[in-house]
């Protein structure tokens, strides 16, 4: 879980202004400035638009939430989800034609149907979300090679949140289990194979040296989304569906949680600038001290800070 957080740059953070390798693996939006609060974490000085960078662009991961991505790697999370078969392409790639034609050249106020936010995968959709409404506009289809994408994807996977392993990465890159394991396959020479808790897993062969001894984030108030690194699924290793809480202290308006040396101690949730944040117990005076640092920091207005210890 160390080695995850790291290669998030949860860990240590990056040089202010670093919003490109911030959203290297993608930030997801789906609470209001998920992904702003996400960067935040991971860069220092993270100014309140630093999701408006033109470096950056937001369009719909496979499970219809909004998600920050790199501009520069857009064909990667687009064209390297799309299906392998051939016939299952055409089908997004006339959905995306149906949406780009209503669309008509203009950026639109609305998502696009349920059914059609697939088309997204195609490349040719994005989508601005200002937390009050979804703004949807076509953008020129990047020209990224087709099996070289999926390699790419699969490989980001792998080091974001290995150990990990082909079901888990068909299930974050919104592939079928079957396209998911060839793209795999293809990288084998990349990898390693390692036991994770009794159960087989792979890591990418050249982050071997660097798991082993990963270094530990002293406090970080991490979003929702980012929780799933600590494991999601049924077993609580793997990223997957479903929403694990990892501390009692979590609830609808406090579904984010508080990490401190290594392990969840708390969750916290945020109306506007109020943060409050909830902890099993007495904390001791210097990770309370770091937490209430960590929500005034947030890049949001009035930012202020509650913290209740039971």
């Amino acid at each position: 879980m160390a080695w995850r957080l790291a290669a998030h740059h949860l860990s240590e953070r990056l040089p202010a202004g670093s919003h490109v390798e911030a959203a290297r693996f993608g930030l997801q939006d789906s609470a209001p400035r998920d992904a702003l609060l996400g960067m935040h974490a991971r860069i220092e000085s993270c100014a309140p638009d630093a999701w408006q960078d033109p470096r950056l662009i937001q369009t719909y991961s496979p499970r219809a939430a909004v998600y920050l991505l790199p501009l520069e790697d857009f064909g990667v999370f687009t064209i390297g989800r799309l299906p392998l078969d051939p016939a299952a392409r055409r089908e997004i790639e006339r959905a995306a034609e149906d949406v780009c034609r209503e669309l008509n050249g203009r950026e639109v106020r609305g998502s696009p149907k349920a059914g059609r936010r697939g088309a997204c995968a195609s490349g040719r959709i994005a989508v601005r979300w200002t937390t009050s409404a979804v703004y949807v506009r076509e953008v020129p289809q990047p020209e990224a090679d087709f099996d070289e994408a999926h390699n790419e994807l699969c490989r980001r996977h792998i080091h974001a949140f290995g150990p990990t392993t082909p079901g888990a990465f068909a299930w974050w890159a919104g592939l079928p289990l079957p396209d998911a394991r060839q793209v795999w396959t293809r990288l084998a020479r990349e990898l390693l194979p390692v036991d994770f808790c009794g159960q087989q897993a792979w890591i990418l062969a050249e982050d071997e040296s660097s798991l082993q001894s990963p270094p530990l984030p002293d406090v970080r108030l991490l979003v929702a989304p980012d929780l799933r690194l600590l494991g999601q699924d049924r077993a609580g290793r793997f990223v997957g569906p479903g929403l694990k809480r990892h501390t009692p202290a979590q609830d609808s308006f406090h579904p984010n949680g508080v990490l401190a040396d290594g392990r969840v101690v708390g969750a916290w949730g945020r109306r506007g600038g109020r943060v409050r944040v909830k902890v099993a117990g007495r904390l001791p005076a210097r990770t309370r001290q770091a937490i209430e640092a960590e929500a005034l920091s947030f890049p949001v207005t009035d930012a202020s800070v509650d913290i209740v210890e039971s």
